[in-house]
């Protein structure tokens, strides 16, 4: 097993314990609600993004933890063994006393009662149109147009605001993002690095806005780097085929890898392949007026996804025709193909597993053409990705 696998791991059994710790105090009553979900009742929460920088420290824990398994094992023998009762609690203490417990400090990180809280929007373009409106009203003017945190105020202030466009922000849960927008940000001074809008926005402003801020990261960070700083989900938005009943784009994630193409009145209709749904991204999100025999039908019925796209491609909406965005069977959106362009190259995968890359079969033969390999490289290197600490 691979050290990130057992991280990931590691990681994802500790947000369950926690999750289910919040979900029993819930139910018992021990804590109340917080904009709409179950309120995280402690200042402290397991650093999961600590755990995710320091290998060692994670090491440590779950050694830690495989000791206290062991004692609790231990334990539970002597109880049942009266004979062995002395060793197996010997052995259960030996356990304890071996194991390298990190310090509390290091594990255990600031918490808030949202920290734990899950968007409600599904990710949704819609959310994102709503989310760009209120950033350009409420939060360019310090963080900037394309979010890298040179607004025309961010000089003015007494912290240069964090920039938007790389990592960082993917990794934050979302509860904590959510946390920092409505009760605001304080210095390690007490001072206030960015104001509270709990009082300004509305739950839905802020869930919308934390939408928008993902597809900006991702439009920057490919228009500068030529990559996505983070896993980035399909967007979910309403699909009209011909002949059948509207659906929602997230039916398709965890199934069916999807391409999205932007196509204008003068675009030719991409070809239908069967190793992927292709959606078809109009400015209007109306369906052709007519698609020819084994042409791609299926269109996205959302005005809003065309400027939706556009930001995540890194390309203005005008020059969005012809563009394609492409997403694994897992829904993570993963390459992006030019306008124009007429194959699909290595290039074209924004977004990696982080991870060294696969050493390809010798018994499987060269693919024949770019799109395959692209396919081929995407389902071997799976994205594991690790949000706020933990693997969404």
């Amino acid at each position: 097993m691979g050290a990130s696998v057992w991280l990931n791991n590691l990681l994802a059994g500790l947000q369950a314990a926690q999750l289910a710790l919040l979900r029993l105090c819930h139910a018992l009553g021990l804590t109340g609600d917080s904009h709409g979900q179950p309120a995280w009742p402690w200042a402290r929460r397991i650093a999961g993004e600590t755990l995710l920088i320091d290998p060692g420290l994670a090491r440590q824990l779950a050694w830690s933890l495989v000791a206290m398994a062991f004692a609790l094992l231990a334990l539970m023998l002597a109880l049942a063994w009266r004979r062995g009762r002395l060793a197996s609690f010997g052995a259960g203490a030996l356990a304890l006393i071996l194991a390298p417990w990190p310090a509390p400090d290091l594990v255990l990180g600031p918490a808030a009662p949202t920290s734990f809280h899950v968007s409600p929007t599904r990710f949704a373009v819609a959310s994102m149109a709503r989310g760009e409106r209120v950033y350009t009203q409420h939060c360019a003017a310090c963080h900037g147009d394309d979010g890298r945190g040179e607004g025309p105020l961010a000089a003015s202030l007494s912290r240069w605001p964090p920039t938007l466009a790389g990592p960082l922000l993917g990794r934050r849960a979302d509860g904590e993002l959510f946390w920092h927008i409505v009760a605001g940000m304080r210095g390690r001074d007490g001072q206030p690095t960015m104001p509270t809008f709990g009082a300004t926005l509305g739950d839905a402003d802020v869930w919308a806005v934390i939408d928008y801020m993902k597809a900006l990261s991702a439009g920057t960070g490919a228009r500068l780097q030529g990559t996505w700083p983070t896993a980035l989900a399909l967007p979910d938005m309403p699909v009209q085929c011909e002949g059948a009943a509207p659906r929602s784009l997230a039916d398709w994630r965890g199934t069916q890898r999807v391409r999205l193409v932007a196509v204008d009145s003068r675009a030719a209709l991409p070809m239908e392949d069967p190793r992927f749904l292709t959606l078809l991204v109009t400015p209007d999100g109306h369906a052709p007026a007519e698609v020819p025999q084994f042409r791609a039908g299926c269109v996205a019925a959302a005005s809003e996804a065309w400027a939706v796209m556009a930001r995540i491609a890194g390309v203005s909406p005008a020059a969005l025709p012809g563009t394609a965005l492409l997403s694994d069977r897992q829904g993570w959106l993963r390459a992006r193909g030019a306008p124009g362009q007429a194959a699909w190259r290595e290039s074209d995968l924004l977004c990696t597993s982080g991870g060294p890359r696969q050493s390809p079969d010798p018994s499987v033969d060269a693919p024949v053409d770019g799109l395959t390999a692209l396919l081929l490289r995407m389902d071997a290197e799976p994205v594991r990705f690790i949000k706020g600490g933990f693997v969404h």
